[in-house]
């Protein structure tokens, strides 16, 4: 049973923040799927030190490329005396 369609979004960020505002709530979330990952990967790998991490080494390598960029645009906007707008929706489906 794969589905496709959007069951439900949940407006997770909607709004414009300053620069430091920005950072924390980007830092913080960005950090929680990263530990995330990192708890999975411990998980899968409990008892099997062979077993394969490479979809949560990926995804935390993603993950801190992305929180990279963010602080990028983050000092950016700092050097530029701006704000940034950050939208962030979830959307969940059902898939097997």
């Amino acid at each position: 049973m794969t589905h496709t369609e959007v069951i439900q979004k949940v407006q997770l960020v909607d709004g414009v923040f300053t620069p430091s505002e920005a950072a924390d709530m980007l830092t913080t979330l960005i950090d929680q799927e990263i530990n995330f990952h990192k708890i999975q990967r411990l998980s899968w790998c409990e008892g099997d030190e062979n077993c394969s991490t490479t979809y949560p080494d990926g995804r935390i390598a993603d993950l801190q490329q992305g929180k990279d960029e963010a602080r990028g645009l983050i000092n950016q906007a700092r050097r530029e005396g701006g704000k940034l707008r950050i939208n962030g929706t979830l959307e969940i489906t059902i898939s097997e």
